[in-house]
Order: structure tokens, then C-alpha cells, then sequence
């Protein structure tokens, strides 16, 4: 075809068919004739903002189509509006990415925990929580003891240390714990202010049971050292081993000593703490009374018990070394 075309804009001379069997018609009967296809078709190309602008290539229409021609058919115009595919795919590369992190995230926490749990020790991880607080408890009440242990040797050291200063302190103090083992045990006459307890009355009123009863509440009040004496002026000193029996005519048996009445107990203390707990309601005095005895109770400066309790000898008791 060598005729100028004209209304198409192409120069002179173009296209060419060519030659040879492909520029024959195509024998498809609703294919368009290749003259009837403009290259010159406007195309709306489809822009993004972030898109690079596309060149059209080289040999492009001046619309910016490109004329694909093979060997079997026409000029057809391919439009370029593809160009939105990339962007959807890296959004979901982007979303992908973030569940991938959050994985891996997951799985590093999840190693941490387990080395930290196989590095602890099995025996403890398996114990109960009661005994772990025993287990607790036991370990402070042990150094509680170790410390106590340590401040008494190093107290023993200084004193050994501290040469005949350190003996005669040591000297002292054993002399002021046997004085006072010797007024308990009554083997040791005793004075200081205290009370003398009288008691009047028929058998019946100032029974054993009664002056025991005296006794025991002189004892809670903080008595140091007792004794009791009859009519007769015969004392008996009262320790712990102490006991009282009723005997013949009213009398009183003291450790096998029979005393006859009325009786008076001298005691060394506080004198108001040990009157008042010979008065509580429905106390010593308050019985004796009931039963038609009197409770005489004076208070003295300056007491004295000089009355001495033979040593007891132990047969079966020995101290704790």
C-alpha cells in the first residue's frame, strides 16, 4: 500500500504491510481490517502519586500507545494502566512483615522462660509452699542461734582477755548466783522489808489447807523467802519441797514438825503487792474469815527469816553440763 493516507497523521509511506504471506488478509471474518485499527486511539493512562512516569517506548504512537505487531495479526494498541498492582502487593508484604515480627517476638520470650525454668532448681520448683516456709522459718531460727552462739564466745573471749579484772567480775557473779540459789533453797538466812501473816482461829479456819493456800498466793506476789512459826516460838523454813498436814488437836505438821497454833509467817518482798493478794475477794483472808479465823497482816521495813532448811541431797537429779 503506497498511497498517502490522509486524516490519520502518519507520514507518507507508513505503515507497510508486509510482505509475504502475513500481509495477507487475517481469514478470521470478525477480525477488524488492519486499516480500520487507528494507532491513534487516545488511551487514558491511570496515574499514582508515587508511580515514576512511564516513557513510552520508542517506538510509540505519539498518544503514548505502543503498536504490538506480530506476524499473524494487526497493529493492536497496548493500553499501559497496570502500573497499581505493586502497590497492593507491598501492603500485604508490609502486614506479612509485622506478623513475622510478632512471631519471632513470641518465640524468643517463649525460649527465655524455658531456660530460666530448667535452670532452677527441680527440688524447690516441686516444693510446697507451706514447706518452703518452714524451710524459711528454720533457716532464721538457725542463724538467729548461730548469732547468739557467736556473741557469747566472743563476750567469754573478752573477758578472758581482760586478765584479773575479767577473773574477779567472773569471781563476783558467781558469788551473787550462789547467795541467791543458797535464800531459795533456804540453806541461807535472808532480810529485807516484807510482811509478818498472823493467823487466829479455831482448826477449822486456819486448817493446812488454809496456810497453804497463804503460801501460794505469797509465792505469786513475788515472795523470796518465807518461814513459819507456832505458838511455841518453833520455826520451820518454807521452800519449794515445803508441805503442810493437819494434825492431833488442831495442830499443824510443817516437813514433820508439828507447830501449834496461832501461826505467823514472816516473809521477805514487796509488802503492798503481797497484802494485796492476800485480800482479793474470795482470797485467804476473805476464807479464814468465813470459817471464824482473823488474818492478821502488818507490814515491816526490815524482816528477817534466819531459819535454815537442811541441804537436800539428790539422788536421782544431776545439772546439764
Amino acid at each position: 500500500m503506497s498511497d498517502e493516507q490522509s486524516g490519520t497523521g502518519w507520514p507518507a509511506g507508513e505503515p507497510v504491510r508486509p510482505s509475504g504471506p502475513a500481509g495477507e488478509p487475517d481469514p478470521r471474518p470478525e477480525a477488524p481490517d488492519a486499516d480500520e485499527v487507528s494507532p491513534l486511539a487516545p488511551v487514558e493512562p491511570v496515574e499514582r502519586e508515587d508511580a515514576a512516569p512511564v516513557e513510552p517506548p520508542a517506538d510509540a504512537g505519539p498518544a503514548g500507545a505502543s503498536a504490538v505487531s506480530d506476524e499473524a495479526g494487526p497493529v493492536v494498541p497496548e493500553a499501559g494502566p497496570v502500573a497499581a498492582a505493586p502497590a497492593v502487593a507491598g501492603r500485604r508484604w508490609t502486614s506479612a512483615g509485622a506478623m513475622i515480627a510478632v512471631l519471632l517476638a513470641l518465640l524468643g520470650f517463649t525460649l527465655v522462660v524455658q531456660l530460666k525454668t530448667t535452670s532452677a532448681d527441680p527440688t524447690l520448683s516441686a516444693t510446697r509452699e507451706e514447706d518452703l516456709v518452714r524451710i524459711s522459718s528454720d533457716l532464721d531460727s538457725r542463724e538467729r542461734r548461730l548469732r547468739q552462739d557467736i556473741e557469747s564466745l566472743e563476750e567469754s573471749q573478752r573477758q578472758l582477755r581482760s586478765g584479773e579484772q575479767g577473773r574477779q567480775a567472773a569471781l563476783d557473779e558467781a558469788t551473787r548466783r550462789a547467795d541467791q540459789l543458797g535464800i531459795l533453797a533456804g540453806t541461807l538466812p535472808a532480810v529485807g522489808p516484807g510482811l509478818t501473816v498472823r493467823f487466829e482461829g479455831p482448826a477449822k479456819a486456819v486448817s493446812s489447807t488454809r496456810v497453804l493456800d497463804a503460801v501460794q498466793e505469797l509465792r505469786g506476789a513475788g515472795a523470796e523467802a518465807m518461814q513459819i512459826a507456832g505458838a511455841d516460838s518453833a520455826a520451820v523454813r518454807i521452800i519449794a519441797s515445803t508441805y503442810f498436814v493437819d494434825g492431833e488437836n488442831g495442830s499443824l505438821v510443817v516437813d514433820g514438825r508439828r507447830l501449834t497454833g496461832p501461826y505467823t509467817i514472816t516473809v521477805i518482798g514487796d509488802p503492798e503487792t503481797m497484802r494485796t493478794a492476800l485480800y482479793i475477794p474470795g482470797g485467804v483472808v476473805a476464807l479464814v474469815e468465813e470459817g471464824g479465823g482473823n488474818v492478821i497482816v502488818d507490814d515491816r521495813e526490815a524482816v528477817e527469816v534466819s531459819q535454815l532448811h537442811a541441804p537436800i541431797k539428790l539422788d536421782h537429779a544431776r545439772p546439764v553440763s
